[in-house]
C-alpha cells in the first residue's frame, strides 16, 4: 500500500512540473512563423534565412523566456531591411540577458519571493541587468526586500533593479541606491512607484553630489511611510520650480518631467556611457535611429544599405 502511494506521488509531481513547463513555454504559433515569413519575403529574404532567426526564438520560448520582444525585434529589423545576419547576434544577445534575468529571479523565488508576474518580471530584469545593475545588487535588494511585512513579488524587485539603473546613471552611489529602493520596497512601494522614485532622484543627482539634499533624508521618508508622490513635494516651490525650470531648459526643453528624463537616459545610452555588455549592442541603437527613415526607406528600396546619402 505504502509503494503504490509513493508512486502514485511520483506521478502526480511528474504531471504537475510538465503542466507548469507547458505553462512557462512560448513556442511560436504557425501564424507567427507564417507572419514573419512573408515579412521577410517582403524584403527579399529567402526562408532559409529567416528560418534559423524563428526557431532560436522558439526554442527561447520553449525554455519559459518571453517571446514577444524578440519576435518584435525580428521585425523591426526585417521591415527595416537588415539583413537576417545582422538581427541574429542580437536576438542572442537578447536571449541572454533574458536567461540572465530569469536566473536570478528564480534564485529570489527559491527564498520567499511571490512569483507576481513572471514575463513582465523577465523582460524589466533584462533591461536592468542591460543598463548597469549586477546581479550582487539584485541579490541585495532580494534580502532587503524580505526585511519588512510587505511580501515582495519578483515584478517589484525587477523594477527596483531598473530603478536602481536609473539611479547609478545619475551617478548615486550603489550602496546608497540599493538601500533607498530596498526599503521603498519593503514600504510596499508599487512598481511604477519605484520607477518613479528612480527618475526623481535620478534628476536631483547633482544635488545628491554635491550635498544640496541628502539620501539619508530621504530613505528616512520611505521607512516612515511616505509614498513616492510626496517625498519631493517640496520642491514645488517658487526655488524648487525654478530650479525644475532651469534642469528642463538645460535638457533642452522637452515636455513632461518624465518625458525629459527619459530623454536624458536615451542620450547616455547612445553617447556609450553605460557598461561593457551593453555597448556590443549598438547594431541594435543604430537601427532605432533610423526608424524615421522607415517610410523613405519604403519608397526607395535601391536605398537597402540604409547609408543615408541623399538625406534632407
Amino acid at each position: 500500500m505504502r509503494k503504490r502511494i509513493v508512486i502514485e506521488m511520483g506521478v502526480l509531481s511528474l504531471m504537475v512540473a510538465l503542466t507548469t513547463a507547458s505553462v512557462w513555454a512560448e513556442p511560436l504559433s504557425v501564424q507567427d512563423r507564417e507572419a514573419i515569413t512573408r515579412l521577410g519575403s517582403a524584403q527579399g529574404r529567402s526562408e532559409n534565412e529567416i528560418t534559423p532567426l524563428l526557431d532560436h526564438v522558439s526554442k527561447a520560448g520553449e525554455r519559459g523566456l518571453p517571446t514577444e520582444s524578440l519576435l518584435n525585434k525580428m521585425r523591426e529589423g526585417l521591415a527595416k531591411g537588415v539583413e537576417p545576419k545582422r538581427i541574429d547576434p542580437v536576438l542572442r544577445q537578447m536571449t541572454s540577458r533574458l536567461e540572465s534575468a530569469h536566473e536570478v529571479l528564480e534564485e529570489a523565488k527559491s527564498r520567499g519571493l511571490s512569483e507576481g508576474n513572471r514575463q513582465r518580471a523577465i523582460e524589466t530584469m533584462a533591461e536592468a541587468l542591460s543598463r548597469g545593475t549586477t546581479v550582487d545588487e539584485v541579490r541585495e535588494l532580494s534580502r532587503l526586500s524580505q526585511e519588512g511585512r510587505h511580501k515582495a513579488t519578483q515584478e517589484e524587485l525587477a523594477a527596483g533593479a531598473k530603478g536602481l539603473a536609473v539611479m547609478k546613471e545619475g551617478r548615486i552611489p550603489s550602496k546608497d541606491g540599493t538601500a533607498l529602493v530596498g526599503e521603498g520596497i519593503k514600504q510596499g512601494y508599487r512598481s511604477s512607484e519605484l520607477m518613479d522614485l528612480s527618475r526623481e532622484v535620478k534628476r536631483r543627482g547633482s544635488d545628491f553630489e554635491d550635498g544640496r539634499a541628502s539620501l539619508q533624508t530621504l530613505r528616512d521618508k520611505v521607512s516612515k511611510g511616505e509614498r513616492s508622490d510626496r517625498l519631493f513635494r517640496d520642491d514645488h516651490s517658487d526655488s524648487g520650480g525654478d530650479r525644475d525650470r532651469r534642469d528642463r531648459g538645460d535638457r533642452g526643453g522637452k515636455g513632461s518631467r518624465d518625458d525629459s528624463d527619459r530623454d536624458r537616459s536615451d542620450r547616455q545610452e547612445q553617447s556609450g556611457s553605460r557598461d561593457r555588455s551593453e555597448r556590443i549592442d549598438r547594431p541594435d541603437k543604430v537601427d532605432r535611429v533610423e526608424r524615421p527613415e522607415r517610410q523613405d526607406s519604403r519608397d526607395r528600396p535601391e536605398r537597402s544599405d540604409h547609408s543615408g546619402r541623399g538625406r534632407d
